[in-house]
């Protein structure tokens, strides 16, 4: 009995001895395969890996480029963006002449005064020119000049010697033009409808000067502010704040 258990021990190991003899001499039989190509063939490779590598350059300058003109668009787009807002400032603030619907107030003396012998007012008191100044802004007026003058919101029109003056500008002589621009041709009727109906007509009688107001005009070119411009109580910021 002890005869066949060692019988078939041995016969197992014998199987699986011969088992693993054979894996090795098929794996022996069958080496690892090598690149049997040509010299050409490899060098037909070696032209498309290079071609697609060219590609790739290619595409990432083209790229480049696209991104470089794409930054240059934006600068300029900040640059035109800058010049755009800077022209509305300088509008707002008067420095641009402008052509807008709006009308013509004309002041000159009273003839019928010259004419009896009544001495011709030849000066218009400041109060007046203010007041006819607040009642136009309060009529929608936008853009104003009083005998070639722009009025801005720093103006001052003051007597000075017995002589009014527009920010230093003297108003010599009559007659003078007030000229009134406004946003659109509805707002100048609208003004011109209000000034006909106005007091200050009867305001300037009083002083022996004729208000007129001519009708709506579609295109009125309002002069740009020639004076310099004095900025007080004010100081370039720091960068990056007070901190």
């Amino acid at each position: 009995m002890d005869n066949k258990k060692i019988n078939v021990s041995f016969t197992l190991i014998a199987v699986l001895v011969g088992f693993m003899i054979a894996i090795q001499f098929q794996t022996v039989k069958k080496p690892v395969e090598r690149d049997t190509r040509d010299i050409w063939q490899l060098r037909d490779a070696i032209l498309k890996e290079k071609e697609i590598q060219s590609n790739l350059l290619s595409e990432i300058r083209s790229n480049e480029e696209k991104l470089a003109a794409y930054e240059s668009k934006r600068k300029q787009s900040k640059e035109q963006a800058l010049s755009d807002t800077l022209k509305e400032l300088k509008l707002e603030a008067g420095l641009s002449e402008i052509t807008v619907p709006g009308i013509k107030l004309k002041i000159e003396p009273v003839i019928e005064e010259i004419k009896i012998g009544t001495p011709v007012n030849r000066v218009i008191p400041p109060e007046l020119l203010t007041r006819l100044l607040n009642e136009l802004n309060m009529y929608e007026a936008k853009y104003v000049a009083i005998d070639g003058k722009r009025i801005i919101n720093t103006t001052v029109i003051r007597d000075i010697n017995m002589e009014t003056k527009i920010d230093g500008h003297t108003i010599e002589r009559l007659p003078i033009e007030v000229v009134v621009g406004v946003d659109d041709n509805s707002t100048a009727e609208k003004l011109y409808n209000r000034m006909k109906v106005s007091k200050a007509t009867e305001e300037f009688f009083i002083e022996n000067l004729r208000l007129s107001i001519s009708k709506p005009i579609p295109n009125l070119t309002v002069p740009a502010y020639d004076d310099s411009i004095r900025i007080r109580y004010m100081e370039p910021a720091k960068e990056g704040g007070d901190s």
